[in-house]
């Protein structure tokens, strides 16, 4: 199975070591604008086959050429968010950036899944959906996987276990207007503030834990630059749905279109992802509260949306 991955940066590079140590795929291509720094990745990957005891993969650099045939392809490629800048201001660059790239790609793979990671993740993903011929199910934004796994740690730090015993979603966009529905929020399968009591612990304050996940990524930001190993994680995640045909619910940004109340906006809501890519949109009976916070998440993504299309010439 082949796998193109486009943006040979921190999280592209991640995201190949990922992909070659588990073995999901027999053909890996990395393209980048650099072709020196793409071909210098390849060949240093290349030695680790002589070491490792995964699947032998071929492996190439390369021209959007050489992504014909993939069954998926990842993208990290745009420009990156520098200090004091938010994802808003990327939005314009972006989804003009990633539509040529997803343009590019229909030429020669236009039976793929494309995979986004590019931000603001959510917009490109719409912007891709709306100008290319690729359907809105081989559309994905990476959307509030990291978001998910951060609030899984930061709750399970606070209470002592293992992030995979809490079980929640950040939903909405990956971004300020991202919110955590607690009605289907559980630690070990009971409600956190039932399982917080049972063994003595105190209740976790919702508001202070959901400013925490948010400012996250900004804290790692501050201290390196760049956020990378939880993104390329996050992106595995789903790859691992789609390449192993998982049928896993995860929040990725899937275009809601009647879904919620809300239409034509890429946000993040329980999505079952298989090798077809988006399976189904998973309807929750969110509280009429949590309901209300996705649909302001739409309603200002929409509004930033058409900002861009206005500014673009984009659809």
């Amino acid at each position: 199975m082949k796998v193109s991955v486009i943006g040979a940066g921190a999280v592209g590079v991640s995201v190949c070591q990922y992909l070659l140590l588990n073995g999901a795929c027999d053909n890996l291509v990395l393209v980048d604008l650099n072709d020196e720094k793409a071909k210098g990745e390849i060949l240093d990957f290349g030695h680790t086959t002589s070491l490792t005891f995964s699947r032998n993969v071929k492996l190439t650099h390369g021209s959007y050429a050489d992504c014909a045939g993939s069954r998926l392809v990842i993208i990290t490629a745009g420009a990156q968010i520098k200090q004091g800048q938010t994802r808003d201001e990327l939005a314009l660059i972006n989804a003009r950036i990633t539509v040529e790239i997803a343009r590019e790609l229909e030429k020669v793979a236009p039976e793929a899944i494309l995979l986004f990671a590019t931000n603001p993740v959510d917009l490109v993903a719409r912007f891709v959906i709306r100008n290319t011929s690729y359907p809105a199910e081989r559309v994905i934004s990476a959307g509030c996987v990291l978001d998910s796994a951060r609030f899984m740690k930061i709750v399970a730090d606070k209470v002592g276990l293992d992030p995979k015993n809490v079980m929640g979603y950040v939903l909405g966009e990956h971004g300020k207007t991202s919110f955590i529905p607690w009605s289907i929020t559980n630690i070990g399968g009971l409600p956190m503030d039932a399982w917080c009591d049972m063994v003595g612990r105190p209740r976790i304050d919702h508001g202070k834990l959901l400013e925490e996940v948010k400012q996250a990524g900004f804290e790692i930001f501050q201290r390196k630059q760049n956020t990378n190993h939880g993104i390329a994680a996050s992106l595995y995640r789903i790859v691992q749905a789609i390449l192993f045909n998982e049928g896993s619910i995860l929040p990725v940004g899937v275009l809601v279109n009647g879904q919620y109340g809300i239409k034509d906006c890429v946000l993040s809501v329980p999505t079952l992802v298989t090798s077809r890519g988006v399976e189904q949109i998973l309807e929750y009976p969110l509280t009429a509260e949590e309901l209300a916070q996705l649909r302001l998440s739409a309603d200002y993504l929409q509004r930033l949306a058409a900002q861009v299309a206005q500014e673009s010439g984009l659809q």
